[in-house]
């Protein structure tokens, strides 16, 4: 198998994934003001960290179909076709994010156990579209492979164990400094509008697909 993907060639799109992954965790709508809330209601820090493996399950499960879906098609379907969709697609998204995804909150109660904090996660990353925003880092990633089928699952296997363990990582540490010494209160003194800034990004990297086309 052709391990040139790991080569300095591609740096930028396993930063980028990873990157990626550092801001899903940041994000407080990807599991990490949840998981707080868990402890909080339960009275128990375990239960902030036990929350963090089923979210970070279902982060990778939701962005694994994206991945999975670009490892296959690439081999059928012309690249430039591909850009030019996933463009689009990333570009409709975001506008749809705008105008109505304020509406369309996944929610679980408090005394929720491991699946369904899976399926929340899972159902909250599919709604922000988090897979779509490694299409233009797996693209080149999977073209580059000369293994077939098994190369490029492999390398979006590899993609999504990337991304899901940074924003594991980051979602933990930012759910333990927040129950441990920040409490919730911290939004309230400093409110970062994810969404927003996460729509934009979509649109962006949407025209950027298009463009380079």
């Amino acid at each position: 198998m052709n391990m040139a993907w790991a080569g300095s060639g591609h740096a930028w799109e396993w930063l980028a994934i990873a990157g990626l992954g550092v801001f899903h965790g940041l994000n407080p709508a990807m599991g990490w003001l949840f998981a707080v809330a868990l402890g909080l209601h339960r009275r128990s820090r375990q239960a902030v960290l036990l929350a963090i493996p089923p979210m970070a399950l279902g982060h990778a499960l939701s962005i694994g179909i994206v991945a999975a879906l670009v490892a296959t098609t690439g081999m059928v379907v012309d690249s430039h076709l591909i850009r030019i969709a996933s463009g689009a697609l990333l570009v409709a998204w975001a506008l749809y994010q705008v105008r109505y995804g304020h509406r369309h909150r996944v929610r679980v109660g408090m005394t929720t156990g491991f699946a369904g904090l899976v399926l929340w996660s899972f159902l909250m990353a599919t709604a922000h579209g988090a897979g779509l925003m490694l299409i233009p880092a797996l693209i080149p990633l999977c073209g580059s492979m000369a293994g077939g089928s098994s190369g490029t699952l492999l390398i979006s296997l590899a993609a999504v164990g990337l991304h899901t363990l940074a924003t594991l990582l980051v979602t933990a540490g930012i759910a333990l400094l927040v129950y441990d010494w920040l409490g919730v209160g911290v939004l309230r003194r400093g409110w970062i509008n994810f969404d927003r800034l996460w729509s934009i990004g979509l649109a962006g990297t949407g025209v950027l697909l298009i463009a380079t086309a």
